[in-house]
């Protein structure tokens, strides 16, 4: 796998994303005043006679009320993200703290999350296990490397050998490092705020209580388009995003590992889950870029998927297409064998025991 020639792409498909994502707002801009402008025409200034006149300071107002709710709206849910913590957060996707002393596989997996905290140069995240999921999955959360959180489900601990495990340890890893969680939060904050201006819209377009809809319903209709147009833009380019995200964890998590069968097989094990019916315990929408697989059914359509599919990332990692692995850890503990006793002497004389001493 050419993993830093990946990074550098995915890297670079970021910046690209991140810089359209601004062009969409400011593009959102553009249609709100637009749509509003028709509206007023439609409402009022059509029907008058003489040159047609907008109120003053017209489109200063729209801009500011549109970037108040879009910028408010990034603000208030980013806030509520962070100010959860990723402990807390990671609690309320069913998540508990790994407990090493009583049980033999959370034990492996807190050492795994050691090793790969000094062999990465990362501060200890703290390590949760989602202990009701047959699923194979794992998810990182927290703001920054100070809050964050490495959780991964019991089915993941049940069918994952040593290997695989670190693989998708290091993938989580991946996603702090780079900042991952704290990016994709900053975006669906973004996406939320998009949401805000369509539901200011469809307030307006409500009847009022004796059901009737009033001259302002045309306005709120006009925004209630722009909005649409804005958030279906915006979740388009976070799941975009999202996915070149995951490419670079993919490659990071192969260059840390030095093994494309770590995370590879982690993968390939999940392909097999999928195809016999079994996928992890479902989460929010908002929380979906956080997971290692997606769980979450009935996309519209790929461009809103936030995750490339198992068989381009298992493609990628091998170069070429792989399919599923058998359930369950293949790993074996090495067979210890004894020396051969040695052989009785037939002197008589010999006095030596017939064991030896291993």
């Amino acid at each position: 796998m050419r993993f830093f020639e990946f990074q550098r792409d995915a890297r670079g498909q970021t910046r690209k994303l991140v810089l359209a994502f601004a062009v969409t707002v400011a593009l959102l801009v553009v249609a709100v005043n637009a749509a509003l402008a028709l509206a007023w025409g439609l409402t009022w200034g059509f029907w008058v006679p003489g040159e047609m006149h907008y109120p003053r300071h017209y489109f200063a107002v729209n801009t500011g009320v549109t970037l108040l709710f879009v910028l408010g709206g990034w603000w208030v849910e980013t806030s509520r993200l962070a100010g959860n913590g990723g402990v807390r957060l990671a609690e309320q996707m069913g998540a508990r703290l790994a407990q090493p002393s009583g049980d033999f596989d959370e034990k492996r997996f807190a050492n795994i999350v050691d090793e790969m905290s000094i062999s990465s140069g990362m501060k200890r995240p703290t390590a949760m296990v989602v202990p009701r999921d047959d699923g194979i999955n794992a998810f990182a959360t927290g703001w920054d490397e100070n809050d964050a959180v490495v959780a991964v489900t019991r089915g993941a601990l049940d069918n994952l050998n040593r290997e695989e495990l670190q693989g998708l340890v290091a993938h989580e890893f991946s996603h702090i490092g780079e900042g991952d969680t704290r990016l994709n939060m900053r975006l669906a904050g973004m996406v939320f705020g998009l949401e805000m201006l369509y539901r200011m819209g469809q307030t307006l377009f409500e009847p009022d209580t004796r059901d009737r809809r009033m001259a302002a319903a045309l306005i709120g209709l006009a925004i209630m388009c722009a909005g649409w147009l804005g958030w279906v833009a915006g979740h388009a380019l976070q799941a975009a995003v999202s996915r070149q995200r995951e490419y670079l964890a993919d490659a990071r998590a192969v260059q840390w590992t030095r093994s494309r069968d770590g995370l590879g097989g982690v993968l390939r094990k999940v392909l097999s889950q999928q195809r016999a019916g079994v996928v992890s315990r479902p989460v929010g929408s908002v929380v979906q870029h956080m997971l290692l697989v997606a769980n979450e059914a009935g996309s519209v359509a790929h461009w809103l998927d936030s995750h490339p599919t198992l068989d381009q990332r298992i493609r990628r990692i091998y170069g070429r297409s792989m399919g599923p692995l058998p359930l369950g850890r293949s790993e074996e503990p090495p067979v210890q064998t004894a020396p051969a006793p040695k052989e009785r002497s037939t002197d008589a004389g010999d006095k030596s025991p017939d064991w030896t001493l291993i």
